[in-house]
């Protein structure tokens, strides 16, 4: 069985395995604080509903694993002892409010048509060379003409911003130079309902580019097989 195909499982790409390769969620970690890259960490509220609304709209086989909790809060006991275990679960109403997002999606033409169109793939993993490292993405949505990434935010008129923030520019590049078709951003605003879709400038991509390329850097000076420093030796240096 190819890497690839390995891959597609999502225990394989985002467990030991995977780890052969840097993907974009490296990213923040290397340029911001490296001290921490690959340490590991739990899921957040905000990543548990973006995998049930991803799931949802792409695999809802696997949506059917998301735990349903009764409660207003997650100090509550019968929360803590539901994920007691490492289940997923997220509270009625954040079910809801994603729920809610699916069924916008589903039911705006233009996006149903986007994303179930004959010929698409869902979920596919890709892997390849970037600056002499290896990277790997895992696209929501491809077929020969291009990638669509689903996206939520708090704020559509703010995506832009968003974009730069959260390194969907360095996705977009990543992604681009693995799969060989262009990149869009699909996204949802949480609140409203109101959707968009961006597709990616010669200028973000270019912004991408610089952060893998500096991330690429980072690595290979603390992390790389030819590493010249310790990790434990890291600090920063900047004006106030």
């Amino acid at each position: 069985m190819s890497a690839v195909a390995k891959l597609k499982d999502d225990e394989m790409y985002y467990g030991e395995f995977g780890r052969k390769w840097l993907s974009n969620s490296d990213i923040s970690m290397l340029m911001n604080n490296p001290t921490m890259f690959r340490k590991g960490k739990s899921d957040s509220k905000a990543m548990v509903m973006g995998r049930y609304f991803h799931w949802a709209v792409l695999e809802p086989h696997k949506a059917e694993s998301i735990i349903c909790i009764d409660s207003t809060t997650r100090s509550t006991k019968i929360y803590k002892e539901a994920t007691r275990d490492g289940n997923m679960a997220l509270l009625c109403h954040e079910k809801d409010q994603v729920d809610k997002m699916v069924d916008a999606i589903k039911g705006n033409f233009d996006f149903f048509e986007g994303i179930y169109e004959d010929g698409n793939s869902f979920e596919m993993p890709e892997v390849g060379s970037l600056f002499g490292l290896p990277w790997k993405g895992k696209a929501d949505i491809v077929n020969d003409n291009r990638i669509i990434d689903l996206k939520t935010t708090s704020s559509i008129g703010s995506f832009r911003h968003s974009a730069y923030k959260y390194n969907y520019d360095s996705q977009a590049y990543i992604y681009q130079n693995l799969f060989g078709v262009p990149m869009e951003f699909w996204v949802i605003d949480k609140n409203s309902m109101a959707m968009g879709m961006f597709h990616c400038s010669d200028e973000f991509l270019r912004s991408g580019e610089q952060k893998v390329k500096a991330a690429s850097e980072i690595y290979n000076r603390f992390f790389g097989e030819s590493s010249t420093e310790s990790i434990d030796n890291h600090y920063i240096v900047e004006e106030l």
